[in-house]
């Protein structure tokens, strides 16, 4: 009896081996042109505007003024600290989605020494303290659910989830027990008068040193985790734990000194917001940069340089895109909608990165 092979699908996905690093570059390129089509075809169909002013009016939003451009750039360096802090993490593969209350917690801290020490210490004393706090604090909202996970093996995406929302609601107790009257749910601008604990500006520029000091962190961090031990040692974890212990490599050890380094930069990240942005602190203060910055580090691939530019264009698309709402008078969703849409495309850019489609070959002539 003749048998049949089955037939084969019309195609099939496979894993592609290798692919140079201008195609792939050339296929996210693609698909940020793609994603720019689209949006514009949206927005006509929305606002029935050119789709060529929208986009002109994006570019003012981000770049019309010198003040934009400075707002841009302190942005920038905000979303780029939180996604560097939790780079060592990710590459550890421990999904460290507690970011947003790591960098909360560091911005209390901060906070409450701005309140409470304020007209006790010398400015530069201050900031030491303010300085030393905030790091602490964040790496202890870290290392609570990596202690956890190195020695009882909890489910570290959940642990750091719930830690948010304690978070939260302790920024929230405090929030409204300095609030300014009393009971307003405000703290308002804290040391206005005497600027304690804020972060002195470089010349005329407020954000530079923000700036800066996110500029030294982003090269620290991509010496420590390509070329040091440590980061040797991340890596190793990350790709298999059995494998890190066979050769030696204490992984507990490694887990709780990765989340100490992630949650003591999103310590920093929370300084940075209170004393040297925001002057003050509300449940707000993080402003969702903590799970932003998941998607900021995964698309550079856990690489700190790459996330320079994946954290300018996500913060570009922002700036842009509200710009958009207030000149056509729009909502902000409509804002959302169009950086929902270019970020969708570029996330499913890397699907045909590390993926092909190969189609069923045609059966040779019999």
């Amino acid at each position: 009896m003749e048998t049949h092979k089955p037939k084969e699908p019309l195609f099939r996905i496979a894993k592609r081996d290798s692919i140079v690093w201008w195609k792939a570059w050339g296929i996210r390129a693609a698909a940020i042109l793609a994603a720019l089509v689209f949006s514009g075809l949206v927005a006509f169909l929305l606002t029935k505007e050119n789709p060529l002013k929208i986009y002109a009016t994006m570019l003012d939003g981000a770049f019309g003024t010198q003040r934009r451009i400075w707002g841009l750039l302190q942005n920038l360096a905000m979303l780029l600290c939180v996604s560097v802090a939790v780079t060592p993490a990710f590459k550890m593969r421990f999904w460290n989605i507690g970011a947003e209350g790591q960098v909360l917690v560091g911005g209390l801290a901060s906070a409450a020494c701005m309140i409470l020490l304020g007209d006790q210490l010398p400015n530069a004393v201050l900031l030491l303290v303010i300085a030393a706090v905030s790091i602490l604090a964040g790496a202890l909202w870290a290392v609570i659910p990596a202690f956890f996970r190195a020695h009882w093996q909890t489910n570290e995406t959940l642990f750091t989830l719930m830690m948010n929302y304690i978070a939260i609601q302790l920024v929230a107790f405090f929030v409204y027990k300095w609030s300014v009257p009393k009971g307003s749910g405000q703290v308002g601008v804290i040391n206005r008068a005497t600027h304690a604990g804020w972060l002195p500006a470089i010349g005329k520029y407020d954000y530079l040193l923000n700036i800066l000091i996110v500029a030294v962190i982003t090269a620290f961090m991509y010496i420590y985790l390509k070329y040091s031990k440590h980061g040797y040692e991340i890596a190793v974890v990350g790709e298999s734990e059995n494998t890190a212990r066979y050769i030696g490599i204490p992984v507990k050890k490694v887990i709780i000194r990765t989340m100490l380094i992630s949650g003591a930069l999103c310590g920093i990240a929370g300084m940075l917001l209170v004393s040297g942005t925001d002057h003050t602190i509300s449940r707000d203060t993080a402003a969702g940069r903590g799970f932003t910055a998941i998607m900021v580090s995964w698309l550079a691939k856990f690489n700190p340089v790459f996330m320079v530019l994946t954290s300018f264009l996500i913060v570009f698309l922002q700036k842009g895109a509200t710009e958009i709402s207030t000149a056509f008078a729009l909502n902000e969703s409509f804002s959302e909608i169009i950086t929902g849409i270019i970020i969708f495309f570029i996330i499913g850019c890397e699907f045909f990165i590390q993926y092909t489609v190969r189609f069923r070959e045609k059966e040779a002539a019999k």
